[in-house]
C-alpha cells in the first residue's frame, strides 16, 4: 500500500509540476494493452478523482494490422475500457494509410519496420486525438525509454530530436501536445506497480520487435546499470542539460504539403514512407504480370 502511495504521488507530482493538465480539458490516454499503458489508465483515472483534476479522460487505440499480436492485445484494452469506465476509440492503419503492418513488412522485410511503424503510429495517434476533440495526448513512456531515446540520438547524430527527447511536454510548437506522466518512473515499479494490483495487460512483445535498433540501446544500458545504477539518470540529466550550439541550423516545423501534418520538410515522413510503399507494390504488381 506504501508503494502504491509513493508512485501515485511522484506521477501526481510531476503533473502539478509541470502544469500538465488544466481542468475541463479532454485528455486522450494512449493505450496499448501492455503494462505502461494499462497503468497509465490506472494512475490517470485515481489522480483525476482522487485530486480532481476536472479531466475528461478517454482511451485511444491504435490497430497496427499485426496478426496475433495487436487484435489479441487489443481485446485487454477492452477490457480496460470496462474496468475503468472510459470512451474508447480504435483506429487502425488500414483505415488510415490503406496498409497494414503485415502487409508492409511482406514488402520491406523485417529489418526498417520499427521506423514505418513508429511514424505511422506518432501520426496515427495524433489524428484520433484531433478527430475526438483532445486537448492533449499522454504517454506510458517510462524513464527507461527516456534513457533510450537520448542514446538512439546520440548514435543517430539527431540533434534536433536529442534536444526534446527528454522534455516532459512536447509538441508545444503547434502540434498535439503530448505528455508523459512516467517520465521520472522505473521501468520496474510500472511492473511491480501493475504485479501488485493485478492490473489486467497484455504482456507479449511485438512480433516484429526483435529486429528494433532500440533493443541494443536497452540492453547497452541495463549492463551500465549493472556496473552504476544510477546510469538511466544519468542519462536523462544529460539529455536535459544539452544546449545546441550557436550557428547549428535547426529544422523549421511547418506543415506537409500532401495531408498538412506537421512537418519540417515539404513532405512529412509519413507522406514520405508510404510513397515508398506505393512504388513497391507498383513494382510487385509489374513483377507479377510479367
Amino acid at each position: 500500500e506504501c508503494f502504491y502511495v509513493l508512485f501515485e504521488t511522484e506521477v501526481h507530482e510531476t503533473i502539478t509540476s509541470n502544469t500538465l493538465f488544466r481542468r475541463g480539458e479532454k485528455v486522450c490516454v494512449a493505450a496499448s494493452g501492455g503494462k505502461d499503458s494499462t497503468v497509465l489508465a490506472e494512475v490517470m483515472t485515481t489522480l483525476n478523482a482522487r485530486y480532481d483534476y476536472g479531466l475528461e479522460l478517454f482511451l485511444l487505440s491504435i490497430d497496427e494490422g499485426i496478426a496475433g499480436y495487436r487484435d489479441d492485445s487489443l481485446e485487454t484494452v477492452k477490457r480496460n475500457q470496462q474496468q475503468y469506465q472510459l470512451p474508447l476509440k480504435i483506429l487502425s492503419y488500414q483505415d488510415l494509410y490503406g496498409w497494414s503492418m503485415d502487409e508492409i513488412v511482406s514488402h520491406i522485410g523485417r529489418r526498417n519496420n520499427c521506423t514505418f511503424c513508429g511514424v505511422f503510429r506518432r501520426q496515427a495517434l495524433d489524428r484520433g486525438a484531433t478527430l475526438l476533440g483532445a486537448h492533449k495526448i499522454v504517454t506510458g513512456h517510462n524513464g527507461d525509454d527516456l534513457a533510450e531515446t537520448v542514446l538512439l540520438n546520440i548514435l543517430r547524430g539527431d540533434a534536433p530530436r536529442l534536444q526534446r527527447c527528454t522534455q516532459v511536454t512536447t509538441g508545444m510548437e503547434g502540434a498535439l501536445q503530448r505528455s508523459k506522466p512516467f517520465k521520472y518512473c522505473y521501468e520496474k515499479e510500472i511492473v511491480m506497480y501493475a504485479h501488485y494490483k493485478k492490473l489486467d495487460y497484455f504482456s507479449t512483445e511485438c512480433i516484429y520487435s526483435p529486429y528494433a535498433y532500440r533493443g541494443y540501446a536497452r540492453e547497452f544500458i541495463k549492463d551500465l546499470e549493472r556496473v552504476d545504477p544510477t546510469t538511466l539518470l544519468n542519462i536523462i540529466a544529460s539529455g536535459e542539460s544539452l544546449e545546441i550550439q550557436e550557428g547549428v541550423k535547426m529544422p523549421t516545423r511547418g506543415s506537409c504539403s500532401r495531408c498538412g501534418y506537421v512537418s519540417s520538410q515539404a513532405l512529412c515522413k509519413a507522406c514520405v514512407l508510404l510513397e515508398q510503399l506505393h512504388v513497391m507494390r507498383e513494382q510487385r504488381k509489374s513483377g507479377e504480370r510479367r
